[in-house]
């Protein structure tokens, strides 16, 4: 029989969001070719890239499983070349992340493999890649590379941060706001405070994650935040979207349109996921961060 990775949450990822390779993707932007940037990555075989910014995220990851079964793969999805492809490898086994499979496309747009993969999560530096994967269906996020680092105050806790609209839900309340102002949008969600909303593509990560936190196994726990502008009344709704799920969260902050940022610095998430740069660009000075391209205010690039 085929090995298969059924009843795992399956998370892909770029090389470039899983090691710090700034250095060598400078040169190639200096290039135009990968072909300095390929020798370089040759000769540099030996030497661990250090890690990036969603290296926390993938490791904490890692670490839930156990001898009893794999209930987490992480998979390389890459860009890069397959001889590059050997220097991530190498750097994994270096710090002990048991990643065992890759894609390595060399220059080609690799979302297309998500879908024998099966993958639920995808994590890439590269906005085309990630707007290919959300198209398909699959929750994507582009990594700011230059994000701050996780913190090590929970070794023992993967922390992963949500926004809610056109994150973890549809954007349909964030159509109304964007249409009809603030107003309309807080009239439209009281009134519809009993409707849950609609799934937007990171349901099936927090729902994996909900599954983890169920049958907790080993040291390693997972802990959650919604982290919104939403404010009373507009909160009401996606609390009982949440209950309509029969999915439990940790942590609600209902911001009012305050930045996200310092609040983020204080939970400390190994990542947080926004569909807004302006808030990313907040977060991303104190936490890992990545912007989901989805929604109403991602129609346009930028």
């Amino acid at each position: 029989m085929p090995a298969n990775l059924d009843g795992q949450l399956v998370v892909a990822i770029s090389s470039r969001a899983l090691f710090d390779f700034e250095e060598e993707n400078q040169l190639f932007d200096q290039a135009g070719d990968d072909r300095a940037y390929m020798a370089l990555q040759k000769a540099r075989l030996d030497e661990p890239a250090k890690p990036g910014v969603a290296f926390s995220l993938v490791n904490k990851l890692l670490r839930l499983n156990t001898a009893d079964g794999p209930r987490v793969e992480v998979v390389v999805l890459s860009r890069n070349d397959p001889v590059s492809g050997m220097r991530v490898f190498r750097s994994a086994r270096h710090y002990g992340l048991s990643i065992q499979r890759g894609v390595f496309t060399r220059g080609q747009s690799p979302w297309r493999y998500l879908r024998p993969l099966n993958a639920q999560l995808f994590l890439s530096a590269n906005e085309a890649d990630v707007r290919s994967a959300l198209a398909a269906g699959v929750a994507a996020a582009r990594v700011f590379p230059l994000s701050a680092r996780a913190s090590i105050a929970h070794p023992d806790e993967l922390r992963i941060a949500f926004d809610g609209d056109a994150v973890l839900f549809s954007d349909e309340a964030e159509q109304v706001f964007q249409r009809d102002g603030l107003n309309a949008f807080q009239t439209h969600e009281t009134e519809h405070a009993n409707s849950p909303l609609a799934a937007g593509p990171f349901k099936p990560v927090l729902e994996a994650l909900h599954r983890l936190q169920q049958a907790p196994a080993g040291p390693m726990r997972v802990r959650t935040a919604l982290v919104t502008a939403r404010s009373a009344p507009a909160h009401e709704r996606a609390l009982r979207t949440l209950m309509d799920w029969q999915i439990d969260i940790d942590e609600a902050m209902f911001l009012g349109g305050l930045a996200k940022g310092e609040f983020l610095r204080e939970f400390e998430p190994d990542f947080f996921f926004d569909d807004q740069v302006g808030h990313i660009t907040s977060a991303s000075a104190h936490v890992p961060s990545g912007h989901v391209a989805s929604g109403i205010s991602n129609m346009t690039n930028g």
